[in-house]
């Protein structure tokens, strides 16, 4: 293993809530010096084909992914499955299911924001993603910004769509035996994605991490564009102290509302097993 390479195993694509297509995402990845790319899309496998073909046209090798939304201890938690048959009928199967509660959650959202004086939000959403399995809060982001009631998708997550605010609407995931279940099943192997930006006490977090370890998940991001470069240091802590394999991805949606853009993050600490350790 070459531990030069800059491997993104994090990004998404319009295939779910990301602003480029898959081609254009695989592209702007090789521009950026990107060896080793994952599209990881929110609970779809569409964008794969596109992009497994425009990165082998650049000579740029490819990680077939998906990122699963999880209902964990009452919290959203993501779980990314990296080199995944994305054919398999039992994934493709448990990604529709999870995917078919979005437009009712959409609706209710929009319902939200109609009351204090935002109509049009469901239609405004969707015109960002086509697609009412796929719509997601991000998309309703998009659209607040779109009609000048916040200046960017950062300042709506201050004042909409989180708990307590306007347009805040809990959705029922996947179980996370389901979710690392689908992905060992497809071939593929389990990482919890972002661990900072969940509000767990210490002892859910170890609760949360025992549980995944005994159903077979093997990693977690450690360096991600979610989290603070103090985090770095506390997940490789986790890591370490677990015994999970350590992931990095730039978890980038588009050029203006992403903290990091593809391949811009730090490597790994050195003393740190990586997730990719034996794929080259």
């Amino acid at each position: 293993m070459d531990a030069t390479l800059n491997i993104d195993l994090h990004c998404h694509s319009q295939v779910s809530d990301g602003l480029l297509a898959p081609a254009d995402l695989v592209a702007r990845a090789h521009r950026n010096g990107v060896d080793v790319l994952a599209l990881t899309d929110h609970d779809e496998v569409g964008g794969l084909a596109e992009a497994g073909a425009a990165a082998q046209a650049l000579g740029l090798r490819f990680v077939t992914g998906v990122e699963i939304s999880v209902t964990w201890a009452g919290e959203t938690v993501h779980i990314v499955g990296l080199r995944i048959d994305a054919q398999d009928p039992v994934l493709v199967e448990g990604l529709r299911m999870t995917r078919s509660g979005r437009e009712r959650r959409a609706r209710e959202m929009a319902g939200q924001l109609a009351a204090v004086g935002i109509p049009g939000a469901f239609e405004g959403a969707l015109a960002h993603v086509g697609n009412p399995q796929l719509i997601s809060r991000t998309h309703f982001a998009r659209f607040l910004v779109d009609e000048g009631v916040c200046k960017d998708v950062g300042e709506v997550f201050k004042h909409y769509l989180v708990e307590g605010r306007p347009g805040y609407v809990p959705m029922r995931w996947a179980t996370l035996p389901d979710a690392v279940g689908w992905i060992l099943g497809a071939g593929g192997v389990a990482v919890i994605a972002h661990p900072g930006r969940y509000d767990y006490t210490p002892l859910q977090f170890d609760a949360l991490y025992d549980e995944f370890l005994q159903l077979g998940g093997t990693g977690i991001e450690v360096v991600t564009g979610s989290h603070a470069p103090e985090q770095f240091r506390e997940y490789a802590d986790v890591a370490r102290r677990h015994g999970f394999l350590a992931s990095r991805g730039s978890d980038f949606h588009g050029p203006v509302e992403s903290r990091v853009d593809l391949g811009g993050l730090p490597p790994l600490p050195s003393n740190l097993t990586p997730v990719w350790r034996d794929w080259f």
